[in-house]
C-alpha cells in the first residue's frame, strides 16, 4: 500500500484504520515521514477517542465515520485539497472527552486490559508479578481516571473509548 501511495502520490487519500499487513495509523506514520505534504483522510468506523487521537497525531487531516453523507464526505475531500482540516463536531466531542480525562498509565493499561478478560484482582496480580493490594491501588486509580465507580463500567468505557479491544 505503501509502494502504491508511492507511485501514484494523490491529492487526498482515504484511509481506513483497521486494514490487514498495517493498520491504518502506521500507515499514516510511514506515508507521512516520506511524503510531509501527504494529505489524508481516515474514514472508518471506529469512533473511540484513542483511534480518533491517534489518526490525527500520525497526520491525518481529518477524521470521518463511515456513516458520513455522501456529500459530507465530499466537502472533507475538497477542504482537505485545500490543505485546510476540520474535524466534524461528533469527533471534536469526543477528542475532548479525551482531553478532560487523565491518562492512564502503562501499568494501568495493563491492569484495564486483564479487567477485560474478565480477570480477578489475585489473577491480574498473578499475571503482572504484582500484589493483590497494588493491583487494588490500580483499579481504584482507573476508576478515578475513567470518573466510573465500578469495574464494569470501566470496561464498558474502555470499550467505547477504544482503550481495548477484543
Amino acid at each position: 500500500m505503501i509502494d502504491r501511495f508511492g507511485e501514484y502520490q494523490p491529492d487526498v487519500t482515504l484511509m481506513d484504520l483497521r486494514m490487514p499487513q498495517m493498520g491504518g495509523v502506521k500507515a499514516i506514520t510511514v506515508i507521512r515521514a516520506e511524503f510531509k505534504s501527504a494529505r489524508i483522510v481516515v474514514l472508518t468506523t471506529y469512533d473511540g477517542d484513542k483511534d480518533i487521537y491517534r489518526g490525527l497525531q500520525a497526520g491525518a487531516k481529518e477524521y470521518l465515520l463511515k456513516d458520513v453523507k455522501p456529500n459530507e464526505l465530499l466537502s472533507a475531500i475538497r477542504r482537505v485539497d485545500r490543505r485546510q482540516q476540520y474535524i466534524p463536531p461528533e469527533v471534536g466531542a469526543k477528542l475532548v472527552q479525551r482531553m478532560s480525562n487523565p491518562e492512564l498509565s502503562e501499568r494501568e493499561l495493563d491492569v484495564l486490559r486483564l479487567m477485560a478478560q474478565g480477570m480477578s484482582n489475585l489473577e491480574i496480580g498473578t499475571a503482572l508479578s504484582i500484589g493483590e493490594s497494588t493491583v487494588k491501588s490500580h483499579v481504584n486509580r482507573i476508576l478515578s481516571k475513567l470518573g466510573v465507580n465500578d469495574r464494569t463500567q470501566a470496561v464498558i468505557i474502555a470499550f467505547k473509548r477504544g482503550i481495548v479491544s477484543l
